[in-house]
C-alpha cells in the first residue's frame, strides 16, 4: 500500500509540511509506503486553456505543456491514498495548489479511466498567520476533490494555535486513511 502526500508550501519546513510528515508517520506506522512531494520545487506552469480552452487535456488526457505535471500524476495515479496539504493565503489554497489542481483536473476530470478517480483522500489547510481561512480553503479543496472523483476521507483544519494538539490527531487520519484504504472503515 502507497500513501502520497502533496505538500504545496514554499517552505518545507513550516506548518504545512508538517502536516504532511505527520499524517504519512501515521500511515507508515500502520505498514504503508509513503511519499513527499513538494510541488512547490518542481516545474509546473500554469494551464494555457489551449485549443478553445480544452485541448489535449480532455481528448487525449494529457497535457501539452512539458513539466512535472505528469511526473507527479504518475506519483498519485500509483497511490492508494492521497493527502492534500495547503497552506491559507487570503482565505484560498495556495497559488502552486490551485495551479496544481487545475491542470490535474483538466487531465482526469470525466475520464473513466482516470488515474486518480476512486483514490482516498485527506486534504489539509494550515493557517499560520491569523488562522483565517481554512474553512474556505478546504471548500476548495473539496469542489477539486468533487471533479476528481476523490472521496474525501477527512478534512482537517489546522492553525499556528491548534498545531500542538492537531499534528498528533494527524497521525491517527494517517492510520485511518490506510484502514480505509483497506476496506476496514468507510471512506
Amino acid at each position: 500500500m502507497r500513501i502520497v502526500a502533496i505538500q504545496t508550501s514554499p517552505n518545507t519546513d513550516g506548518l504545512t509540511a508538517a502536516t504532511a510528515t505527520a499524517v504519512l508517520a501515521g500511515a507508515a506506522n500502520e505498514g504503508a509506503e509513503t511519499e513527499l512531494v513538494h510541488v512547490r520545487h518542481m516545474t509546473l506552469e500554469a494551464c494555457r486553456a489551449c485549443g478553445n480552452g480544452w485541448g489535449t487535456c480532455r481528448e487525449k488526457h494529457h497535457c501539452v505543456i512539458d513539466d512535472d505535471l505528469e511526473v507527479v500524476r504518475q506519483k498519485i495515479g500509483t497511490a492508494d491514498g492521497l493527502v492534500i496539504s495547503t497552506p491559507v493565503y487570503f482565505g484560498q489554497i495556495s497559488e502552486i495548489a490551485k495551479l496544481f489542481l487545475d491542470r490535474l483536473r483538466r487531465c482526469e476530470w470525466a475520464f473513466e479511466q482516470s488515474q486518480v478517480r476512486g483514490t482516498p483522500l485527506i486534504a489539509i489547510a494550515a493557517a499560520g498567520g491569523s488562522g483565517g481561512g481554512v474553512l474556505s480553503a478546504l471548500a476548495e479543496i473539496e469542489r477539486y476533490a468533487s471533479h476528481l472523483g476523490l472521496p474525501c476521507a477527512d478534512f482537517i483544519t489546522i492553525t499556528r494555535r491548534s498545531q500542538p494538539h492537531k499534528l498528533p490527531m494527524m497521525e491517527e487520519a494517517g492510520r485511518t486513511l490506510v484502514r480505509v484504504v483497506r476496506g476496514e472503515e468507510p471512506a
